[in-house]
């Protein structure tokens, strides 16, 4: 099976979590957390980095350190990984859906312009697949109405827009390490701020609020989001590697875009020209003109041992959002979005990914198209 994101580990990376274990600091303490901290806020151009146990909790965690809570609503698209729109809703806070734009396939400026309310707090830009999100005019909008700009860069480790990497293009970001991620920690994610104060409210909430002075005394409802040490030694070790990680991963989206660009019906992934795309999922739109359906397609792709993943449902399409009451559109359809879930198949992407393997996958892409099965 040729699958959709492996990682790549090595001896690096092995070494790094045996000093882990051998230290004897394992947990949440020990020097590899502060150090992940530190190195991924320079890459990324941002001063503080606070570690959290996974992606979806460090953007709750920034949103409660934001005061975003009942009775707020937060502008985000609806073309996202569903954890977006779930860490709003922890927060009581409600998401207000937007469609995407295609140039980027990320969120519309001016859908975001069109939904600002007296209720709207913040506005999440996620930079979806790897692509930046236009955050200029979303820089404006925040700022002309006094909102908070959040990024939920989860899938763009190492991503430019303007010459710029995500993370330092808002007023708080996050990022997510999971497995499939370009850099991973197993499980993990972090909150990246210049902000001084709000970097220290993160802490502060992350270690179950606890008082500086005196460990044992809890001012506040706090939360156990913290990474461990081991976590934070793979992140170290990986990180080390991050320019080889993006550079296979532009290689095999160039290989792609040769391979597939005359495959009819099949419509290639974007890059705007002021962005550097990090393609951790090189994304295709399966058009009519193809001969198959999508979901088709996949299905004839899992028969050749080649793993693939449709592109996210919109999140307003999911049931316990499709039913959401007291926003100004109920039950909105937001047709890009729509087109793109529909249309959009995730091909294998990863930093484990072999050109040889990449020629296999585009033999049967062509393969199928010229059937037209």
């Amino acid at each position: 099976m040729i699958p959709v994101a492996e990682p790549l580990l090595g001896d690096r990376e092995l070494d790094y979590v045996t000093d882990c274990v051998r230290s004897g600091w394992v947990s949440s303490l020990g020097e590899y957390v502060k150090r992940f901290e530190r190195e991924f806020a320079a890459y990324c151009g941002v001063r503080y980095g606070v570690a959290t146990h996974n992606g979806t909790v460090a953007l709750h965690l920034a949103l409660v350190a934001l005061g975003i809570g009942p009775g707020d609503e937060v502008i985000l698209p609806t073309l996202t990984f569903v954890a977006t729109a779930n860490a709003v809703a922890y927060t009581g806070a409600t998401p207000v859906f937007v469609d995407s734009e295609p140039r980027t396939w990320n969120i519309d400026p001016a859908a975001v312009a069109a939904a600002i309310t007296s209720r709207t707090r913040a506005i999440i830009a996620v930079h979806l697949y790897g692509h930046p999100a236009d955050m200029d005019p979303l820089r404006d909008l925040a700022q002309q109405h006094g909102l908070v700009l959040v990024e939920d860069a989860a899938e763009a480790h190492g991503a430019r827009y303007k010459g710029r990497r995500t993370g330092s293009l808002s007023d708080i970001a996050i990022f997510s390490f999971f497995g499939n991620k370009i850099v991973t920690t197993g499980e993990g994610g972090m909150v990246l701020t210049d902000d001084a104060a709000l970097a220290e409210r993160c802490f502060f909430l992350e270690n179950q609020a606890r008082h500086k002075e005196n460990p044992y005394w809890h001012p506040e409802i706090g939360y156990n989001y913290r990474m461990t040490n081991i976590q934070a030694a793979l992140g170290v070790a990986q990180l080390e590697r991050i320019d080889e990680f993006i550079a296979i991963r532009l290689r095999n989206a160039a290989h792609y875009k040769r391979r597939l660009s005359r495959v009819p019906g099949l419509s290639l992934p974007p890059c705007a020209e002021w962005a550097e795309n990090v393609y951790w999922m090189v994304t295709v739109l399966v058009e009519d003109e193809y001969g198959m359906d999508r979901d088709t397609l996949m299905t004839r792709l899992r028969q050749r041992d080649i793993e693939t993943r449709p592109v996210f449902y919109p999140v307003h399409t999911l049931p316990m959002y499709a039913s959401q009451k007291g926003t100004r559109e109920y039950h909105p359809r937001l047709p890009v979005a729509e087109d793109l879930s529909r249309k959009g198949i995730n091909l294998p992407s990863g930093a484990a990914l072999t050109s040889e393997q990449v020629d296999i996958v585009c033999d049967a892409l062509t393969e199928f198209s010229q059937k037209g099965e």
